[in-house]
């Protein structure tokens, strides 16, 4: 299946704040898998595509502290 960046839907995190640094940008795909670009480069970012069971084991990660530095 390929969609284009402009037939999505796209939504900062809500972590991201108001003043313009590192911010992503998340869209809901077609069969319930997310799509995740950086909103500095808009457009012309490139896309991180997860299939819905990818994208639950991330969020359960992140959840899990498994990211943290």
């Amino acid at each position: 299946m390929s969609i284009r960046q402009s037939q999505l839907e796209w939504r900062k995190s809500s972590f991201s704040g108001g003043n313009g640094g590192d911010c992503v940008e998340i869209a809901d795909l077609p069969g319930g898998g997310r799509a995740v670009r950086d909103s500095k480069l808009g457009d012309t970012s490139p896309i991180l595509h997860f299939t819905p069971t990818e994208w639950t084991a991330f969020i359960a990660g992140v959840h899990a502290g498994e990211f943290d530095s």
